[in-house]
């Protein structure tokens, strides 16, 4: 008798394995075939939703509305504005809060964001602007409170907490202040999300926690991106990529690997939703998505 292997979805039980992808504005107009390459080819893994950063700056902000705004207007995708503290009035956000909603958007991502001097840098909030993203749920959601804000979540914490209790207190704020979903920033040790998810659940933070991950195009710029991050690399991890600096074809196999290791492990233990941070690239996360069960729906449909 042969034996019954069950997929992802199946040992999931009822609940379908949920994705939402996260993006970029792109800054030039071979960035912006890239991006909308990758949206063209993850669109039709019906995702939860997908994401746009946000950064400080007139330029950044403008690419990222009209980033959202065109997802609106031309795919069948449900995006989420990131939306931060940085270098605006609170009048300055809530305006484009306001827009947001004329143009349709009922989801934001509310981050506090970093200091105008770059990484490392000590954070000022900005005179007359929301001092922290808890003070910015408010404000989303005193706009409208049909707002669905999400917001983040750090396994190691942030890099400006003094401890994990201290950011915990945090979370808790944005919780209370209407927020709905953690995301949480990226992790290579699945034990540390676990950890981290008993330490908020018993502070009677009852949210969804989604682990954010990232599967690594470049080792050495996601090294970077974690010291920025506060996100430990392990060095397994680094092994992995030992030796392949010039040997693209190989990393793009062991990455796969890596990331479809990660994520397996995760449902594997009861997880059901992901955030994937795409960096504008939709191979990896499209393979990994497959893996985990997820098919565009006219290969379900055939």
């Amino acid at each position: 008798m042969n034996a019954i292997r069950l997929s992802r979805n199946e040992r999931a039980g009822d609940r379908r394995i949920d994705v939402s992808f996260e993006f970029f504005p792109p800054k030039d107009e071979a960035m912006e075939k890239i991006l909308w390459e990758s949206i063209e080819r993850l669109a039709p893994l019906s995702p939860n939703f997908v994401s746009v950063t946000y950064g400080a700056g007139g330029s950044t902000r403008e690419r990222t509305h009209a980033t959202v705004k065109r997802i609106l207007g031309e795919t069948p995708l449900t995006p989420a504005a990131h939306l931060t503290c940085v270098a605006a009035t609170k009048a300055e956000i809530d305006e484009v809060v306001r827009n947001y909603h004329d143009a349709g958007v009922r989801h934001i991502v509310a981050l506090r964001g970093d200091s105008m001097e770059g990484a490392g840098a000590k954070y000022a909030p900005h005179p007359g602007g929301y001092e922290t993203s808890a003070k910015l749920v408010e404000g989303i959601k005193r706009v409208s409170s049909d707002f669905e804000v999400s917001v983040s979540a750090y396994p190691e914490k942030h890099p400006d907490s003094p401890n994990v209790d201290a950011d915990i207190d945090m979370l808790k704020a944005k919780v209370d202040a209407g927020a709905g979903r953690a995301i949480t920033q990226f992790f290579f040790e699945n034990d540390l999300y676990f950890r981290y998810l008993d330490r908020v659940r018993a502070r009677g933070i009852d949210i969804p926690i989604v682990p954010g991950i990232l599967p690594v195009q470049n080792f050495k710029a996601a090294t970077n991106f974690a010291a920025r991050a506060g996100a430990s690399v392990p060095a397994w991890l680094a092994d992995r990529f030992h030796g392949l600096d010039n040997d693209p074809a190989t990393r793009k196999l062991i990455a796969a690997a890596v990331a479809a290791e990660q994520v397996l492990d995760l449902v594997d233990r009861g997880v059901t939703n992901f955030h994937f941070y795409t960096m504008n690239r939709a191979d990896l996360v499209f393979a990994v998505c497959h893996l985990l069960g997820l098919r565009p729906a006219v290969d379900q449909a055939a």
